[in-house]
């Protein structure tokens, strides 16, 4: 069963984390559909496969439990009738598809082996797939291309840092900002709302309508959190998820930190992570400019001060003297490269232990002559989606501090 589920710090020692091993719905990528779907180019999907495998066997080899998100929604679809309908519900889009095809469509998936509807519901169904007999009835099935999606695919459920995230003994379900990305909460929902290993755990927040992305989230101590805002992530989600962590008693400091809205900068973990209790590496860029509001709560109050140098309002949460800044070169070009390649998107194993792709040279080197160890993996094809060893892991279970 391994540890009891928790989360209170980006750096403690790792013991459970959930990873989606990329299958079919990478195979739906198409050049006319890839821009879409999120992705930069087409990956080499066996490449792709091999390295998240390897990246899994590196934190199996540290002793850490690696969950896979396909295997766990395939024993919820097997348990749960309820998952099943949800899950069929979520997926099968009657205002696209008309309510004849939908419904005999979503009658057909109810039915299915529970290996069968996980993997239509995260690498999708082509009109030509369909399994319900061709006939007059259905205008929408004569009137599209084979080619086209009945049920989208979800390519980017690679990265499960995104649709959910943990803070002490909660989960919360996100929203995601976009349109290909929606119906991954979905299926995150029914794994934490019905699989056996679930049941009980409650819920820190959940958003139906301002976006929250797990990839903007960071618990820089116990009770301190630091959200960015930008492409994905707005200041409404970000409010609403402070004022939730508040009620809760999950946070008493929530950082609120504006990011530029674009595709290089799509998460704050694309351009800061921890690396250490008091340290995280940055950017370059952004270091002098990156700002932060700060939310208190006091009592029934919310208090918000700032904006202040995001360095400097962290230090003050996490009430430490200094947090250690380690940038990924003054050499303005290799930064600006190696962040496009996630070179700030670490995966912390325990403090001043983090994996990151080997290709970002400078980076690696730099923390490494900053006493932070560096476990390096193979990222070519995985990072075509735009995302790192963070992006592609949610932690389930740290040590507690």
């Amino acid at each position: 069963m391994g540890d009891a589920p928790g989360v209170d710090s980006e750096v403690r020692a790792l013991r459970t984390v959930l990873l989606h091993r990329p299958g079919d719905e990478l195979k739906r990528l198409t050049p006319r559909n890839n821009a879409q779907l999120l992705f930069d180019g087409l990956p080499w999907v066996d490449r792709a496969q091999e390295e998240h495998d390897r990246f899994a066997e590196v934190l199996r080899g540290r002793g850490i439990e690696v969950l896979l998100l396909t295997d766990l929604l395939t024993e919820t679809l097997a348990v749960s009738g309820a998952a099943r309908v949800q899950g069929v519900a979520a997926a099968v889009n009657s205002r696209r598809l008309g309510h004849v095809l939908a419904d005999a469509l979503a009658a057909y998936l109810r039915a299915i082996p529970a290996a069968d509807l996980a993997r239509v519901l995260t690498a999708g169904m082509t009109f030509d797939e369909l399994p319900v007999a061709p006939d007059n009835a259905s205008l929408v099935r004569i009137m599209h291309h084979d080619a086209d999606f009945v049920i989208d695919p979800l390519p980017n459920l690679l990265f499960t840092r995104d649709s959910s995230f943990w803070i002490g003994p909660r989960v919360a379900i996100t929203s995601l900002a976009m349109p290909a990305r929606s119906r991954e909460t979905s299926l995150t929902d029914l794994i934490y709302a019905f699989h056996p290993r679930f049941l009980g755990v409650r819920r820190a927040y959940e958003s139906h309508t301002a976006p929250v992305e797990g990839g903007d989230v960071l618990l820089l101590a116990p009770g301190v959190v630091a959200v960015g805002v930008g492409e994905r992530t707005t200041p409404a989600g970000a409010e609403a998820l402070a004022r939730s962590l508040f009620d809760d008693g999950l946070a008493h400091t929530v950082l609120v930190v504006p990011i530029a809205q674009s595709r290089a900068t799509m998460h704050l973990d694309t351009v800061c992570t921890m690396v250490d209790v008091d340290a995280v590496v940055m950017y370059a860029a952004i270091q002098d400019t990156l700002s932060a509001f700060t939310l208190e709560c006091t009592g029934d109050e919310v208090r918000i001060d700032g904006p202040a140098p995001f360095v400097v309002a962290a230090a003050a949460a996490m009430q430490i003297d200094v947090l250690r800044v380690i940038d990924t070169g003054l050499d303005r070009v290799t930064a600006e490269r190696e962040q496009w390649d996630d070179g700030n998107n670490t995966l912390a194993l325990a403090p001043g232990v983090v994996v990151a792709y080997e290709r970002n040279v400078e980076t690696n080197g730099r923390l490494e002559a900053a006493g932070i160890e560096v476990v390096r993996i193979a990222g070519s094809e995985l990072g075509s989606g735009r995302g790192g060893p963070r992006c592609m892991s949610c932690p389930i279970a740290r040590e507690r501090i």
